[in-house]
């Protein structure tokens, strides 16, 4: 609404009023009356606007925030459905330990809320110890390297920087692929170099684990029948199946 247009129907307003209050002095003639309920209705003024505030201001904040948390979760389901679910398995297949992250978080495909809330501080707790070698980080290079091209696309959109936590995912992430396409090859790489991309891949993947286990619980709450799938599919679990049984 213009200011032209909001001057236009304040005047209508005073008008209805100045009308109604010159009706009602030539049918009762009750002057006084008339002045003692507005300047009690003017009395409440103050209270009835501020609890309309709050009130109005607090549930219309509520379903914006729920509206734009939504949106969030389709941009990160879209980054797990193009890269974070590969990348989570290539990235376990390289702990040292990948059989207790797998027995924790790639049996039970009927996790509730709870579980995984604990799930995820159990995640950020750990210490998760990766080992890099060539083998295994040729394939986790051809992967980001195809997914440049998303993440930047992710990391340029304004409205993933309300979200902290994945944003220094995607950073992570994007770290890492650059160390890795910078190396012309990955044979025979020094100790302490591989000691340093073991490093790139421990802070991705700790962020990665939480993100994912996040987003699970997003999809437990609003959308049941993708967390079915996402649950059937959980790249931690060896020997999962997408068929419904």
């Amino acid at each position: 609404m213009s200011k032209r247009d909001t001057a236009l129907f304040v005047l209508v307003l005073v008008l209805i009023w100045a009308g109604l209050d010159v009706v009602n002095h030539l049918l009762f003639h009750r002057h006084a009356d008339v002045y003692f309920y507005t300047l009690l209705d003017l009395a409440f003024l103050p209270l009835e606007v501020a609890l309309l505030y709050f009130v109005v201001d607090k549930l219309l904040g509520k379903r914006e925030k729920q509206s734009r948390r939504h949106k969030l979760n389709m941009v990160i389901g879209t980054f797990f459905s193009a890269c974070g679910r590969p990348l989570l398995k290539q990235l376990t297949c390289m702990v040292v330990n990948h059989e207790e992250v797998s027995a924790r978080l790639g049996e039970d495909t009927a996790w509730e809320e709870g579980q995984m809330r604990e799930t995820i501080r159990w995640v950020q707790g750990a210490k998760f110890k990766l080992q890099a070698d060539p083998a295994r980080l040729a394939p986790l290079r051809k992967l980001l390297a195809g997914e440049r091209d998303l993440m930047i696309r992710l990391l340029e959109n304004p409205a993933l920087l309300e979200h902290e936590q994945f944003t220094d995912l995607l950073w992570a992430v994007s770290h890492l692929e650059e160390e890795l396409a910078a190396r012309e090859s990955l044979e025979d790489l020094p100790a302490s170099d591989l000691e340093h991309l073991a490093g790139d891949c421990e802070r991705a993947y700790g962020r990665l684990l939480t993100q994912w286990l996040e987003y699970m619980i997003h999809l437990k709450r609003f959308y049941p029948y993708l967390f079915s799938f996402a649950a059937r599919t959980n790249p931690l679990c060896e020997a999962g199946s997408v068929e419904v049984v």
